[in-house]
């Protein structure tokens, strides 16, 4: 059996109509709403050859469909990306703007989050951007630049809540994945140092890079740590550097991503925040923990 998901962004309003639609055009079971008005989904026994056309629809009308075989869903490890997935912003860029040079760093970015050149290319590039750099001006980009992305709280709170691993692996630097990490309740976290003397940054980054690479090795190394197969693995991210883990984990979401990113990817959120990634699973409303 396959199930169905459609979510749509909370501010939204996913139309009964719709859904019921394409429960019928898919011969599917009994409608189950996991959250009124924002997400609902339903089992049916035959994967469709115009799935592709219908997500194309659905997005259209502001709404994401997901479709997953019925069993295992619910995964025991939460592996997410940092910069644009569990933050808004990307703190490389947000520590440019600081140093005047944040045009020059979001340009190679862009790039290299699209694929168009290598990761630990465009990050060496980029952090030989920011030498001479006061090292204190983290702390300022943390507390005046980044933000949460929203039902991130709640993603990782609810999946620990039900037994699962959650771990923060980031291609940008520890003194922030440290930070977001704590804030938001993650288990682990894993990203590059950022190099500095004096108190300010000598525009080089520690080695080996922690690129795409590095990421599917964090896939291995905690699911080998808990004995756990990459089937048990939700991977969400938004970049190349990112495809790696989501072609690899058993469950891979490429949320709000790039254009490149989302041709390769098995499931895409548009629409949707990071709860999204609760209801993919089969969590309803009354299940997800909110935490304060």
């Amino acid at each position: 059996m396959f199930t169905a998901t459609l979510i749509t962004n909370p501010a939204m309003y996913l139309e009964a109509a719709l859904v019921d639609s394409l429960r019928n055009a898919l011969g599917g079971d009994d409608i189950l709403w996991l959250a009124p008005d924002k997400a609902a989904e339903f089992t049916f026994p035959k994967r469709p050859k115009n799935e592709a056309q219908i997500w194309t629809s659905l997005q259209a009308e502001g709404v994401d469909l997901v479709v997953q075989h019925s069993e295992g869903r619910r995964k025991k490890v939460l592996l997410a990306d940092m910069d644009s997935t569990m933050i808004r912003q990307e703190c490389i860029d947000e520590l440019a703007a600081e140093a005047g040079v944040g045009e020059d760093v979001a340009g190679i970015t862009a790039r290299a989050m699209n694929g168009e050149i290598a990761f630990e290319e465009a990050l060496r590039a980029r952090v030989s951007l920011l030498k001479g750099l006061e090292t204190s001006v983290i702390e300022t980009v943390l507390a005046r630049r980044i933000t949460h992305m929203p039902g991130g709280r709640a993603l990782i709170a609810t999946m620990k809540a039900h037994g699962a691993h959650t771990f923060l692996v980031s291609g940008g630097f520890t003194a922030f994945s440290a930070k977001i990490a704590a804030d938001l309740g993650f288990d682990d976290h894993r990203a590059n140092t950022l190099l500095s003397e004096g108190g300010v940054l000598t525009g080089e980054v520690a080695t080996p890079i922690l690129g795409r690479d590095a990421k599917v090795q964090a896939l291995h190394d905690v699911t080998a740590r808990l004995n756990l197969a990459p089937e048990d693995v939700l991977a969400v991210g938004d970049g190349a550097n990112d495809l790696g883990m989501l072609q690899l984990a058993g469950t891979g979401v490429a949320l709000h991503a790039k254009p490149t990113v989302q041709e390769q990817a098995k499931i895409r959120i548009n629409h949707g925040d990071l709860t999204a990634l609760l209801y993919i699973q089969g969590y309803a409303e009354d299940e997800i923990v909110a935490p304060d």
